[in-house]
């Protein structure tokens, strides 16, 4: 007699959730799954670092430069000369990543001082790449604390960065769901010179601010004025009354890890 087939439970059919009739499921996955984790390891409080994937250390940097200045010098044409001013420009913005290191070690020592035995009070939280994000994760693992890494899978493959926690390393498939978890837990947020993806964050949550989505103290601290000026007239916003003059107040230009850290100590209330 022929056994009856016995078919696969719903929730392990893969190509069922894979599928595009299943993508509530993997929405509600990405929303169930990290909540669980960070409650779990008793994770509520993160200073959230954006910023360039492109940024590069400053070692590197130097090194991108001595390379391209010995191709000009090899052969001067207008091609190469533009990558001599674009090794220029990075070794530039290569004191960003150093500042991204300074400043996560700094909140991170500052959170594990503060903090009852084995446990932080505050976790930087960056999402997951290289540079700026690197950093951020970088400096936290130079003072022994653990940090949070909220990788996205996109086309031009965003890995992993080796400083993550590997316990807080995340992988997400949906952009708004990683910017839920962003901003759901954070005290601050720190953005550094970046492009499309970190203009993006940044002017959604000021948005939320602004419209009382977020009502909650949400300090914005924004390093690189001589970027951010160039990169977006603020103050023309205001001339044409697009914004208030008071939106103005929604984030604060700092010039180094320093003075950021002083900002997030000062608003940030660490609980017993």
């Amino acid at each position: 007699m022929k056994q009856p087939h016995k078919p696969e439970k719903a929730y392990k059919n893969l190509e069922f959730l894979n599928s595009s009739n299943a993508r509530q499921i993997r929405i509600l996955s990405e929303f169930l799954e990290p909540y669980y984790r960070f409650k779990k390891f008793k994770i509520d409080s993160t200073v959230v670092f954006f910023g360039s994937a492109r940024i590069l250390s400053r070692e590197m940097a130097k090194q991108h430069l001595f390379d391209s200045d010995a191709v000009y010098k090899q052969e001067q044409t207008p091609e190469n000369q533009e990558k001599l001013e674009a090794a220029r420009l990075q070794l530039r913005l290569s004191f960003y990543y150093e500042e991204a290191v300074r400043l996560s070690k700094m909140i991170t020592e500052w959170a594990m001082a503060e903090a009852k035995p084995d446990r932080q009070k505050i976790y930087i939280c960056s999402g997951g790449g290289p540079g700026i994000m690197e950093a951020a994760n970088k400096g936290a693992d130079q003072a022994n604390g653990k940090s949070i890494g909220l990788n996205i899978s996109i086309p031009m493959e965003q890995f992993p960065n080796h400083y993550i926690s590997e316990e807080l390393s995340f992988e997400f498939h949906y952009f708004f769901m990683r910017k839920y978890w962003f901003v759901y837990l954070a005290k601050a947020l720190v953005v550094f010179p970046g492009g499309f993806g970190t203009l993006d964050e940044m002017m959604e949550v000021l948005t939320l601010i602004q419209t009382r989505k977020i009502n909650r103290p949400l300090p914005i601290i924004i390093f690189g004025q001589d970027y951010w000026r160039e990169v977006i007239n603020l103050e023309a916003m205001v001339r044409w009354g697009t914004i208030s003059k008071k939106d103005l107040d929604l984030f604060h230009f700092v010039s180094d890890a320093e003075e950021a850290f002083e900002i997030i100590k000062d608003r940030i209330q660490l609980r017993p």
